[in-house]
């Protein structure tokens, strides 16, 4: 009797799995109407008129609401700035560029420059880095570690705030545990929203955002799910193959994200990078994060008695959002 009802039991698990992968599958193909998001990148257009005179404007909005009037520049110390010009004098447009503001409506705000000698050049500023040093000309190898220093910490915010890829990666720590197939695990994830990621940013795969993040949601449940079976399920026996397909899926969570931000169209590769650099910085945290909490001293049974409301936990909020993801698709 005990292995009829084991197979029974190996059945109905097989038949949810899949039942749950159906759905994840028809979520990310469903013929949603496509809705617009509101960009939190400002943009902001500076030109060089004459020696040391700069005429300025922010880019359009669909908002009503111009961007000026939640963000404010403060120029460089040599500069008389106007209602919509800069005058710096022979110096040019040399020091400290401040933006206030930045961080609240708007998550970072791009400045282009562009000088009279026909030299342009794109400076990303964010709430953890608001301010940008001017030299009154163009300098690609500057520019690009603005770049990279700023979408990188965007990177970081990015996976820190977002508590759904944060359930998903600690339930994949549930499911696997702290071995060797953890390094595995973790990679094929990498891996495989580092490939949607860019695919989807240059323009390689476009997929509504709403059935993407019901999907997130639905793999948190499917990976919570089996992290509480103790029989040796094929998420049990090749984690890295399961983390890898749900992956995918994160990557094109992650690449709403990065739209959503802006991306400059000077240094899109480097933006692209950079911010996948955070990403992955982040997603080593929180695996330290765990790793040490683990390591506090308490009783083993403490830690055995925690486990199981935990993955319960992430399991009920991530259903939540699947009920809530696909109400939103389908009404």
């Amino acid at each position: 009797m005990k292995a009829f009802s084991s197979r029974d039991g190996s059945r109905r698990h097989r038949r949810r799995l899949r039942a749950l992968l159906l759905l994840f599958s028809t979520l990310i193909f469903w013929p949603a109407p496509a809705h617009a998001h509101e960009m939190s990148m400002a943009e902001m257009e500076v030109r060089e008129t004459a020696p040391g005179e700069f005429l300025w404007l922010w880019s359009a909005t669909n908002d009503k609401r111009p961007m000026g009037n939640d963000l404010t520049p403060h120029w460089p110390a040599v500069c008389e700035a106007g209602p919509s010009d800069v005058r710096c004098g022979s110096a040019g447009m040399k020091g400290t560029l401040t933006m206030d503001g930045v961080g609240k409506r708007y998550s970072a705000a791009l400045v282009k420059i562009s000088w009279l000698d026909g030299q342009s050049h794109v400076y990303t500023l964010t709430s953890a880095q608001p301010s940008v040093e001017l030299y009154g000309s163009a300098d690609d190898r500057r520019g690009l570690a603005e770049i990279f220093r700023a979408y990188t910490v965007l990177g970081v915010q990015h996976i820190l705030s977002g508590v759904d890829h944060l359930l998903f990666v600690l339930s994949l720590l549930f499911l696997v545990g702290f071995r060797r197939r953890l390094v595995g695990t973790i990679s094929a994830f990498t891996l495989a929203h580092s490939i949607t990621l860019a695919c989807s940013v240059l323009g390689f795969i476009t997929l509504r955002l709403a059935p993407v993040e019901a999907c997130i949601a639905l793999s948190i449940v499917l990976v919570a799910s089996e992290a509480l079976h103790e029989q040796a399920t094929l998420a049990r026996r090749v984690p890295a193959l399961v983390s890898f397909l749900f992956g995918l899926v994160h990557g094109l969570g992650f690449a709403g994200a990065l739209k959503s931000i802006g991306l400059p169209a000077t240094h899109l590769p480097m933006a692209l990078l950079s911010f996948n650099v955070g990403v992955e910085l982040g997603q080593l945290l929180i695996v330290l994060a765990a790793f040490l909490l683990v390591q506090v001293p308490l009783p083993q049974r403490w830690l055995d008695r925690t486990r199981r409301p935990t993955l319960y936990a992430i399991g009920a909020v991530a259903a939540y959002w699947s009920w809530l993801r696909i109400a939103a698709i389908v009404f």
